[in-house]
């Protein structure tokens, strides 16, 4: 499997992309190239990765060798840093990461080839500056949170992911059978009338669902990624691996074929909702059936952007989140409480109401 990093075209430095411009940046002579440039300077290049390239010096002379399984941990790989030659661990499902000793960024090529290739990518575009300056700003205004989890220590582990998502277009021919009643009441004389009527009601329709997002991965932060949803089509790009560089990514675990069941019962429940809705002039409506048959289908793999960062409270064994769509912005996230600061302050308050109350009390006798 091939471990590549991004090399600046003039000084060699590791190249990342750069959500504020852009671009891909060198932080070492401040280069800053984009695509088109950098096809310029390094016709050679591949198509698909658009940028310089440096493997371990082994393998061009033989065949590379299978990631070694860390035995340490349960599905963990070890890799060869090209840039230092040091070792890097990874889970099962990374496609891009940093090296610990030398900081450049490694891009686990791969993971992402053959059948995990992705389609798309949306870049990310918002800088890590910006989400740190908001992420500070907004916990500086909780009076409640530990003190710790915004720690300069701690706003450092803030990482760009990019999440595995199947995205799918498609048309369907949707049906709603429903009854719809109208109650009419009159009087005449003493006598009280009700009359009710009722209707069957039938709508058909063919419904265009575009970007229909999935998430791709089993593990327990990708919940994350649903809370900052949704993500804004436009941004879509084909797939280049240098996007990758300077951040990290995981390889999907879902196939399509798992997540169909579910993306045929979320049409057909907006289906239903939609006909529904078309359905007026009567009293009430009753929906006795809803059905849709998808016409056609169009799945894409792609992956999207989002900045995380967690917090373990060691005293509950309980694991934080917060993330950032590194699209437009929005936040999701699962704050920790202290409860001490939170119960001083709640006894500071009630011996202040105590103190008042008394002072009241003796002030009126």
């Amino acid at each position: 499997m091939a471990v590549i990093t991004y090399k600046c075209p003039n000084c060699g430095g590791g190249l990342t992309f750069d959500p504020a411009s852009q671009k891909f940046s060198c932080e070492y002579c401040d280069s800053k190239f984009d695509e088109e440039t950098l096809k310029k300077l390094q016709p050679d290049s591949s198509a698909d990765q658009h940028l310089a390239a440096e493997a371990p010096p082994a393998a061009q002379e033989a065949a590379p060798a299978a990631p070694a399984q860390d035995q340490s941990a349960p599905g963990a790989v070890v890799y060869t840093c090209p840039s230092c030659g040091a070792e890097i661990v990874t889970c099962d499902t990374t496609a891009a990461t940093y090296c610990f000793y030398c900081h450049n960024p490694v891009v686990l090529a791969g993971r992402l080839d053959g059948r995990y290739l992705p389609d798309k990518i949306i870049p990310f575009a918002i800088p890590k500056e910006k989400v740190t300056e908001d992420l500070k700003t907004w916990l500086h205004s909780k009076s409640f949170v530990p003190k710790s989890f915004f720690s300069p220590k701690q706003v450092e582990k803030l990482t760009g992911v990019y999440f595995p998502h199947w995205m799918v277009d498609c048309d369907v021919d949707a049906r709603l059978d429903a009854t719809a009643r109208n109650l009419r009441v009159w009087t005449t004389g003493d006598i009280e009338y009700t009359e009710t009527s009722r209707y069957h009601v039938v709508r058909n329709g063919t419904i265009h669902f575009e970007d229909l997002t999935k998430s791709a991965l089993k593990k327990a932060d990708a919940m994350l990624v649903e809370g900052v949803q949704p993500f804004d089509p436009k941004g879509l790009k084909d797939f280049s691996m240098s996007y990758l560089s300077g951040f990290q990514a995981e390889k999907r675990d879902i196939e399509q074929d798992a997540l169909v069941p579910a993306v045929r019962q979320e049409m057909n429940d907006y289906a239903s909702s939609l006909l529904q809705q078309s359905i007026g002039g009567y009293g009430s409506v009753t929906v006795d059936a809803s059905q849709c048959s998808i016409k056609k289908a169009d799945w894409s793999y792609a992956l999207l952007p989002v900045w995380v960062l967690t917090y373990r409270d060691k005293l509950k064994d309980k694991l934080y989140y917060y993330a950032v769509n590194g699209q437009t912005g929005k936040v999701f996230g699962d704050i920790p409480l202290d409860r001490r600061k939170l119960n001083l302050t709640a006894l500071a308050v009630g011996l202040a109401a105590f103190a008042l109350l008394y002072l009241i009390g003796w002030w009126l006798v």
